[in-house]
C-alpha cells in the first residue's frame, strides 16, 4: 500500500535537518569536516519528496502569515561554487511562494554605477521589505570570496589608498557584520547557505552540461577558469563563515553533492526559522470591526 502524505513528519520536527549544518559561531571551523555527500541516512530523492512537499507547503503558509503581519522580512542568502545548485533550490524550495510577497536578486559583476559606491550598496537597496521574502542569489559575500580570489579587481573599486591585503578582508567581514545586526535589530531574518558540492560532482555536473544540448547554455568557460582556483575559493569560504558566522544571522554549510537533500535542509532551515518568530495576523482594532460590520450591512442591502 502507498504511503499516505500525512504519514510524513513535518519539517517543523526535523531538527536533524538543520542543526548539522548551523554555524553560529565561526571560530573552530573548518570546512574539511563537512562532507558534501552527506545526507542525513536519507537513501534518494524518494525518501525526502514528502516531507519537501509538505515543507513548501508550510513556508507558503508562513509567508503569507509574513506579508499579513507586516513586522518582519526575510533574508536567504545563497552562495556556492558554480554548478552547486543555487537556481535550482530557489526554485524548487519557493515554489509555492506568491510570488507578490518574494523577491529574488542575482548579483553578477557589478556595473559601473555600483561601483561608483560602497561594496554593500547594490545589495543594500535590494533588500526585502517587511513583509516580503528576499532572496539573493550570491550577495555582497562575492567580495570576500571572488575579490579575495581576483585582488585585481579591487582596482576598478576605486578605493583610497593605499589598498592593504593584509587588512581589507578583516574589515569587510566587520563591516558585514555590522551590517547584518542593524538589519536583525530591525526585523530582517537573515538565513545564509553555503551549497557545499564537492570538486568531482561539479566536474560531473559541468560534464553533463556539456553532454545535454539544452544544458549547453548553462555553460562557461569562465566556470572552468574558476574551476582552477579551488582550492582559493575553499580558503576563502572557510575564513568567510568563520568570521561572519553569528547568532542573528548563521550560515548553513549544506551538503549540495545531492541536489534532492539539499532542497530539503534549506527549505528546513528557513521553515524553522520563520516558525519560530511565532507570526500572527494583525489584529483589527474596535474602529476597523465596526467599518467592517456596516461594509457587510452594506453589502446585504445591496
Amino acid at each position: 500500500m502507498a504511503k499516505s502524505r500525512d504519514s510524513a513528519k513535518p519539517l517543523t520536527n526535523s531538527s536533524a535537518l538543520v542543526l548539522p549544518f548551523r554555524v553560529t559561531d565561526g571560530k573552530g571551523f573548518r570546512l574539511a569536516d563537512h562532507d558534501p555527500g552527506k545526507t542525513l541516512g536519507l537513501a534518494s530523492k524518494r525518501d525526502a519528496k514528502e516531507h519537501l512537499e509538505r515543507g513548501v507547503e508550510q513556508l507558503a503558509k508562513l509567508q503569507e502569515q509574513l506579508y499579513a503581519q507586516d513586522h518582519f522580512s526575510v533574508l536567504v542568502i545563497v552562495q556556492a561554487m558554480d554548478a552547486a545548485g543555487k537556481d535550482s533550490v530557489i526554485k524548487h524550495v519557493m515554489s509555492g511562494i506568491n510570488p507578490q510577497g518574494c523577491q529574488v536578486f542575482a548579483f553578477k559583476s557589478p556595473s559601473p554605477e555600483e561601483l561608483d559606491h560602497d561594496f554593500l550598496w547594490r545589495t543594500t537597496r535590494c533588500m526585502p521589505e517587511r513583509g516580503r521574502i528576499g532572496i539573493f542569489n550570491r550577495s555582497y559575500y562575492e567580495e570576500v570570496l571572488v575579490v579575495r580570489v581576483h585582488p585585481e579587481y579591487l582596482a576598478g573599486q576605486r578605493l583610497p589608498e593605499p589598498i592593504d591585503l593584509k587588512t581589507i578582508w578583516r574589515e569587510r567581514f566587520e563591516s558585514i557584520n555590522a551590517f547584518e545586526q542593524h538589519m536583525a535589530r530591525n526585523g530582517t531574518v537573515i538565513l545564509k547557505f553555503f551549497l557545499n558540492v564537492s570538486k568531482r560532482e561539479q566536474k560531473a555536473r559541468f560534464l553533463e552540461r556539456l553532454d545535454e544540448p539544452e544544458k549547453n547554455w548553462k555553460f562557461s568557460l569562465g566556470d572552468i577558469k574558476e574551476r582552477d582556483h579551488w582550492d582559493e575559493y575553499m580558503a576563502a569560504y572557510e575564513d568567510m563563515i568563520q568570521h561572519t558566522s553569528t547568532p542573528h544571522a548563521p550560515w548553513h554549510v549544506i551538503p549540495a553533492d545531492h541536489k534532492w537533500f539539499t532542497r530539503l535542509a534549506v527549505a528546513a532551515a528557513i521553515e524553522e526559522r520563520m516558525s519560530a518568530l511565532k507570526l500572527k495576523r494583525r489584529s483589527v482594532d474596535p474602529a476597523r470591526a465596526q467599518e467592517l460590520k456596516a461594509a457587510r450591512a452594506l453589502l446585504g442591502k445591496a
